[in-house]
């Protein structure tokens, strides 16, 4: 009954696992160019802890513009780094704290040019870093009890991100969502795109370039497209490939992997993302492909079918 659909790619991407990008990259004319942190991308880390009082790990900055205000554990990662290592490397050095990441609790982006991981993590060892171990990287660390907004903030823009992790503590939105260790060249979007009726009938958007799987869209390295967010290469191909102009709904992530190093010195991620229509914008059947590179998959196990539906509604937040 599944016929030559990519069943075990989507049962993979449904699990928060990986799949091999391959070379093909639905509408892109071109090969896509490869990624460099340093150079024509910026990705940066950040983690929310919490210790057994509800405090949540905070620590005060030494950088000069900043000098003596408060922040979560943040920074760059360096090339060659994973996304893993690198939260624990800024962790220990900002706090003094060894940690594990619980999950992804966000994907904030403002393009390839800038995306921020943001996890809930937990302490598994080391000791708050004091006044008196003040360094470039930080004055010192504290478990604050209180509402952060009392202390003297750096930025404001981690407070939605610990509204999101005090709400993950109570009822998980998403299920624990890690990078996996795939290797990936470009910046690219695996796209799960589904299509329901009023009657229920389920469709998934397949590429047919080799064997079936799902489409896959590279980001360009423009200087503009490296701006412009996430979504417009996603937009784009509905829009040329598929002759399709309905305004999707949010953009929400299933996972993501990326290995450093295996790809030569590039540092390319693939993000398997939900990209869903609003009902008001939805017909009886999914538009016809444009291009015949795509083609619409009926779901028809009710069990898959089931599992795609419950994943549209837990995913990890993609914030632009």
């Amino acid at each position: 009954p599944m016929g030559d659909a990519p069943v075990p790619e989507l049962e993979a991407v449904l699990d928060g696992g990986g799949w091999d990008v391959g070379t093909n990259f639905e509408g892109s004319p071109a090969p896509p160019e490869p990624v460099r942190l340093g150079r024509n991308v910026c990705y940066v880390v950040l983690a929310v802890l919490f210790n057994q009082e509800d405090a949540v790990l905070l620590v005060q900055e030494a950088k000069p513009e900043c000098r003596g205000r408060w922040y979560l554990p943040a920074g760059r990662m360096e090339p060659g780094e994973g996304i893993v290592a690198a939260l624990r490397r800024e962790v220990k050095e900002e706090s003094g704290l060894e940690c594990e990441p619980l999950t992804l609790l966000a994907l904030e982006e403002r393009g390839p040019a800038w995306i921020r991981f943001a996890f809930l993590a937990r302490a598994t060892g080391g000791t708050l870093k004091t006044l008196e171990e003040a360094d470039a990287e930080s004055l010192q660390a504290t478990w604050w009890p209180g509402d952060p907004r009392s202390l003297p903030l750096r930025s404001l823009d981690i407070l939605p991100v610990l509204d999101l992790a005090a709400r993950y503590r109570r009822s998980p939105a998403h299920p624990p969502t890690l990078p996996r260790e795939l290797p990936c060249s470009p910046l690219c979007l695996r796209l799960l795109l589904p299509f329901a009726n009023a009657a229920g009938h389920l469709w998934l958007l397949l590429a047919t370039a080799g064997t079936l799987h799902l489409p896959v869209v590279a980001c360009g390295t423009s200087p503009s497209e490296l701006r412009a967010g996430l979504r417009p290469p996603l937009l784009r191909l509905l829009r040329d490939c598929l002759g399709w102009e309905a305004q999707p709904a949010a953009l929400g992530l299933l996972g993501l992997q990326h290995r450093p190093g295996a790809c030569g010195d590039t540092d390319g991620i693939c993000f398997n993302v939900v990209l869903s229509i609003p009902p008001g914008s939805q017909r009886d059947e999914p538009p016809e492909p444009r291009d015949p590179a795509l083609r619409w998959w009926p779901v028809r196990e009710e069990g898959l079918r089931g599992r795609v539906l419950q994943r549209l509604r837990a995913t990890v937040p993609v914030r632009s």
